[in-house]
């Protein structure tokens, strides 16, 4: 194993630090985290011999205490409509995905924050899947440096980029990783490092009732509820994190959440599920839930797996459901 330490991940101040216990001296040492700061965030530098404006002494230093290596890539995917799928390594089991998903007008990277999950919720494969730990901040970071290094996105700082948001929607809770995805998410919403909006960066959480105002002031992304039913009944088989922090509670959350607008909407994500929480009954009941939110709904056809417990609702009944909640607004 490199023994070097990372320096994707460390904040300014931690980079400093890490640049000053070197031996770089400390009259130098702020202009240092400026120049590495531009090289790996903004031209995606893989290696310290990139970066050609710094002296070769410096250079050397660099290589022999530190390292900006990248997650070990185990597979990576492409389907016939530009999706992209990585499976990334870190370590001994430390497995994680990454998934790209291109639209006319955006490029969407759904990012992971932990190795396996705690919630089991039903619908989920993740949930079957025993949690590992925690990813660190370089092993977030990582899985972008990894899409934009593939689809050769670099600078971050140019127009039409390829990656323009970033969901936390891939394994794991975020908000069960708090510290470490506020990190990580600090880089990528910094104006002179990976430069993303916050209004480009989501947080999808199953309903960590007490984070969540916390996630809006600390970290400030846009927000998305992973809901999928409309009574405490259904949820709770569902979602059972329910049981902690049912509906009524998650609502009210979401009507106080820091900065929630027409112009930055919480999104609910509802998987359509057939015979389960798919009823024309349910769709009017969940316009009625989310009245007075600024909020966008997503109906997410069910995508089963071998032993999977349930269905995918018929195309014709999502169609239905969706009429209410469109009609609705």
């Amino acid at each position: 194993m490199d023994q070097r330490t990372s320096l994707i991940g460390l904040d300014r101040g931690a980079l400093k630090a890490a640049l000053l216990a070197a031996g770089v001296p400390e009259k130098s040492a702020a202009m240092r985290v400026s120049q590495l700061w531009n090289w790996i965030y903004v031209h995606g530098a893989r290696d310290f011999a990139a970066m050609t404006n710094l002296a070769r002494d410096f250079r050397t230093l660099l290589e022999k205490s530190f390292t900006l290596m990248r997650p070990e890539i185990v597979t990576a995917q492409v389907s016939e409509d530009g999706t992209r799928k990585w499976l990334l390594r870190t370590g001994p089991g430390i497995e994680f995905e990454t998934v790209y998903i291109p639209e006319s007008d955006r490029g969407t990277l759904c990012v992971s924050s932990q190795v396996g999950c705690t919630l089991t919720c039903r619908f989920c494969h993740t949930g079957t899947q025993k949690l590992v730990r925690n990813l660190t901040p370089d092993e977030i970071l990582g899985q972008l440096l990894i899409a934009k290094d593939a689809l050769e996105d670099w600078p971050s700082t140019v127009p039409n980029r390829k990656v323009t948001n970033i969901v936390m929607m891939g394994m794991g809770e975020p908000l069960y990783n708090f510290d470490n995805v506020k990190a990580a998410l600090g880089t990528v919403m910094d104006g002179d490092a990976l430069a993303l909006s916050k209004r480009r960066v989501t947080l999808s959480t199953a309903g960590v009732v007490p984070m969540i105002a916390r996630a809006g002031s600390e970290i400030g992304s846009s927000l998305a509820i992973s809901l999928h039913a409309v009574t405490d009944e259904i949820r709770d088989q569902i979602v059972p994190i329910n049981k902690k922090y049912p509906i009524a509670e998650l609502i009210e959350a979401c009507r106080t959440y820091p900065g929630a607008s027409n112009a930055r909407r919480i999104t609910f994500e509802y998987v359509m599920l057939k015979g389960v929480n798919d009823s024309l009954a349910d769709a009017r009941a969940l316009v009625k839930l989310v009245a007075g939110i600024p909020a966008k709904i997503n109906l997410i056809p069910f995508n089963a797996w071998p032993g999977a417990p349930y269905e995918c609702s018929d195309w014709s009944q999502i169609e239905k459901f969706a009429e209410i909640v469109n009609r609705a607004g």
